[in-house]
């Protein structure tokens, strides 16, 4: 009854509410394009020159696949690219494989999908020399393998743009100590892939490189903010990669295009050398992880990397080899679950997923324990919003002054723009006929001062507590949950970011959690939809309900999470659910 009175409220709203909404808008856009968007001609130059950058390592890669196929007339490339990677592996250590052909043949198929997806800011060139010294690595865990990473991801003499021109012709003095240890363990980093502006999004679309869009359907988009890396393997044009996840930048990206993606726990992994979208902020922490088309993938890609080779480069981070025991293990597991975190209500193919999934799981022996969030809304609007936030949004704002703004982020973007006094009014004002737009509001003005600084980080510390005792006392050993799906319409992910108390939640908690494709949205879940209220039925749910819409036959995901430091376990429960589905389709 109480959600109905919202929306008769809302329904009744004075004129001149809305008259005061359309003058803020107004008065928003102005401040929007004085701080952050320029003409000047300087811009301009600068976009374009990183754009010829791209198209001439694109031509340049285009030219060395030319000529290595020209002389290497008799072998076929096409079958290599539909080996998994724990065969492509084995093939190239035995010698049956020769890693110019894998090389070339996913240089050719990466070529081939950008031009359809727009995935890649740049071929990394250097790699057609790493190329003819690879041999040196061959005892290399993932020797001969050629790796995509994330824009973000430093790669010595290239920029980390992060999608904004601030970081254009900047280029980075080392690898980032993951890329290093990659190519210590034979892997070839070979191209660099596309992500939204700034980096605080879930899409994929700056005024450099422009809109990523999704393998499996053109009007959708990738996901972000890793959503070249979705796109590009998604496609098939790389087989592994390495991303980045804030808010689920690693997961949505797979969920939405058909892959798996994992995060690990913050600090499993070694974040030197990869350029963040605010630096410094510690209540939301941001961790890079791999994604790829399977789950055994993931796992042999943290093996690589968890090596005394990256535990030396790095110090700070624990010298914990990946335990392949617990990884095989295949014990029975008390499973929490949730369908939804009362907060947001789920797409039908969202719910679906989990069901299918649970019944599968139980089937096979295992035990399920409802499970539910703590304060949900608490957790999404005061510790993390205001946490990534902390500062009012102006460094991120900071980061985008001189530059156009994309298309994508102008809504995400233009209340962050307003003076916290206009916030904080704009917040007391709407609260009866929008109140999580209110809150938003609210939480955008930042923490304010240093001690209220700390007394967030002593709220997330306290809620990451209480989380973890709520665990134990369901006694479970993992969790089952949604992730966002299916893939959004272009244009949505701005106007929604509630439906991110799905992903984000676990990396305030510091989980790990990795995402797995378990089906497709049917016709019914589109029936289904039709009749998608939500929780609060406010403007978020009606616009999360026409972002999903038009799904039919597109990817589909569940979310897989365990406590930290647990990243062995949480990926044996992903493979568990991984060889479940695919023993229910034969």
């Amino acid at each position: 009854m109480e959600y109905k009175k919202e929306v008769l409220q809302e329904a009744k709203m004075d004129c001149w509410m809305a008259a005061l909404l359309t003058i803020v808008a107004g008065v928003g856009t102005l401040l929007l394009l004085r701080r952050v968007v320029s003409s000047h001609p300087e811009a301009k130059e600068k976009i374009q020159r990183a754009r010829n950058r791209r198209t001439e390592s694109l031509r340049r890669a285009e030219e060395s696949v030319i000529r290595y196929k020209q002389s290497h007339q008799t072998i076929d490339l096409a079958p290599i690219l539909e080996l998994p990677l724990s065969q492509l592996t084995k093939q190239l250590h035995e010698g049956s494989l020769d890693p110019k052909d894998v090389f070339y043949s996913y240089m050719e198929k990466t070529l081939a999908v950008h031009k359809k997806l727009n995935c890649c800011t740049e071929i990394l060139l250097e790699s057609l020399d790493q190329l003819e010294t690879v041999g040196s690595n061959k005892e290399g865990l993932l020797y001969g393998v050629p790796v995509s990473i994330k824009d973000n991801c430093g790669y010595k003499g290239h920029d980390s743009s992060c999608g904004v021109l601030l970081h254009l012709e900047q280029p980075v003095q080392e690898d980032a100590v993951l890329v290093q240890v990659l190519k210590k363990q034979g892997a070839i980093p070979f191209v660099k892939t596309n992500v939204p502006q700034g980096l605080l999004s879930y899409d994929c679309s700056n005024p450099m490189y422009g809109q990523t869009v999704n393998p499996h359907n053109l009007q959708k988009t990738s996901g972000g903010s890793s959503g070249g890396e979705g796109a590009l393997i998604g496609g098939g044009g790389s087989l592994l990669a390495i991303g980045s996840d804030i808010g689920g930048s690693i997961r949505i990206p797979a969920s939405f295009c058909g892959i798996c993606g994992f995060k690990p726990t913050a600090g499993r992994l070694s974040s030197q050398g990869f350029q963040a979208a605010c630096r410094g902020q510690k209540s939301v922490p941001s961790t890079p992880g791999p994604i790829a088309r399977d789950v055994d993938s993931l796992a042999l890609c943290m093996q690589a990397l968890l090596c005394d080779h990256m535990f030396s480069l790095d110090p700070t981070v624990p010298p914990l080899p990946f335990n392949m025991q617990i990884y095989q293990s295949s014990k029975p597991l008390r499973i929490g679950y949730l369908e939804c975190d009362g907060f947001q209500q789920p797409s039908p193919s969202m719910v679906r997923s989990v069901r299918e999934v649970k019944a599968l799981l139980e089937q096979a022996g295992h035990t399920f324990v409802p499970f539910q969030p703590l304060r949900i809304k608490e957790a999404l609007y005061e510790l993390m919003l205001k946490g990534i936030y902390a500062d009012g949004a102006t460094t991120l704002i900071q980061k985008l002054v001189g530059s156009p703004l994309d298309p994508t982020l102008k809504q995400q973007i233009l209340p962050y723009t307003f003076p916290v006094w206009l916030k904080k009014t704009l917040s007391f004002l709407l609260k009866p006929w929008f109140p999580r737009t209110s809150i938003s509001l609210r939480a955008l003005c930042g923490v304010g001062s240093v001690p209220k600084l700390w007394k967030q980080h002593a709220a997330v510390e306290d809620y990451i507590k209480d989380t973890i005792a709520h665990w134990r006392r369901c006694n479970i050993d993992v969790l089952l949950c949604p992730v966002i799906a299916p893939a959004y319409n272009l244009l949505y992910c701005a106007k929604n970011s509630t439906i991110l108390s799905y992903t984000m939640l676990y990396n305030l908690l510091n989980f790990p959690a990795g995402v797995v494709p378990v089906t497709t949205v049917t016709k019914e879940d589109e029936e289904e939809l039709k009749h998608y209220a939500g929780i609060y039925q406010d403007v978020y749910d009606k616009l999360f309900k026409e972002a999903v819409t038009g799904g039919e036959g597109l990817p589909v995901a569940v979310q897989c999470v365990a406590l930290p430091w647990q990243e062995e376990l949480c990926l044996r429960f992903m493979k568990e659910v991984e060889q479940l589905v695919k023993q229910s389709r034969k």
